[in-house]
């Protein structure tokens, strides 16, 4: 992906010399509404305790909203990190502006892009205390992309999924659910799992994951076609990384087996395919995950 010499973006907070210490690296997985979205769910947090020492009743304690209240966030200026890996990140950031903000304008819609916090360890969200440990997340309640950068060390070393595009893949699919938020689906989504059950909600929440990451695939269509940029095997990092975090996989490699009911992200095949669909179309119209059954 040649990456270098593209605008940075200008909603990129670093917080990491003030974030709290902890575990580098981690997975994803808070779900939704006033909580964040991410990658994982709570296998991931199984598995992240696992590897990571960490007890995982803690981070599903902060899945389910539950833990530390919320408390008063310092107010940080936007910057601009030095460091190639957070160069890396506002750059890909500032093209999911680009993107979005296009297509957004095209139905005379304004784009309001979220901002991305580098953090390191932990840090406070209006969510409740974000932990490296439940990877890259999105929160709704202050619209900002929360990720600790070592992610990406865990992501092509412990789940098999190198590469640049890769790295792009992930937070492509948290800015996706910021469209979420923009559009006012988190908002639907989270008051209809109110109501219901476990699985049910469940199967909700594999809905809203899957729209992100054919959202991701959107903003992939879009981003080569103006920049042309991916390189050979740029696109295989990518679904390399959606099939690697799918659900079965996850659960599969922690514990040998697999239970479809407790998914909240959906399965390797379901990630690829949503991811493809977007990146084939380029309409985020193609990515209505909630009225497609049997996928």
């Amino acid at each position: 992906m040649r990456w270098q010499g593209q605008r940075e973006s200008d909603n990129v907070e670093d917080v990491r010399s003030d974030s709290g210490g902890g575990t580098g690296g981690g997975f994803g997985g808070l779900p939704i509404g006033g909580r964040g979205l991410s990658l994982g769910g709570v296998v991931v947090a199984l598995i992240a305790g696992w590897i990571f020492g960490i007890n995982p009743l803690a981070l599903l304690g902060l899945m389910d909203g539950g833990g530390p209240a919320p408390q008063a966030q310092r107010e940080v200026a936007p910057s601009h990190p030095t460091d190639e890996r957070a160069r890396f990140a506002s750059v890909v950031l500032a093209d999911t502006e680009d993107v979005w903000g296009a297509i957004m304008g095209r139905s005379q819609r304004r784009y309001e892009p979220p901002r991305m916090v580098l953090f390191r360890g932990r840090t406070q969200t209006a969510c409740g205390q974000g932990e490296a440990a439940a990877g890259p997340f999105y929160c709704p309640a202050d619209r900002k992309v929360y990720i600790d950068l070592s992610f990406f060390d865990v992501l092509s070393q412990r789940l098999g999924a190198p590469g640049d595009f890769a790295q792009a893949y992930v937070i492509a699919h948290e800015v996706g659910h910021h469209m979420q938020t923009e559009l006012g689906l988190t908002q639907r989504v989270d008051a209809q799992r109110q109501r219901l059950g476990q699985a049910q909600a469940n199967a909700l929440s594999v809905r809203l994951e899957l729209q992100a990451d054919c959202f991701a695939g959107v903003w992939a269509h879009h981003s080569q076609k103006g920049k042309n940029w991916l390189e050979a095997g740029d696109i295989e990092e990518a679904l390399n990384a959606a099939s690697q975090i799918g659900d079965d996989t996850l659960q599969r490699r922690s514990r040998g087996t697999v239970v479809p009911e407790s998914f909240t992200h959906g399965s390797s095949a379901q990630r690829v395919m949503w991811f493809k669909r977007g990146l084939q179309t380029g309409q985020p119209a193609q990515c209505n995950t909630f009225e497609t059954a049997g996928s």
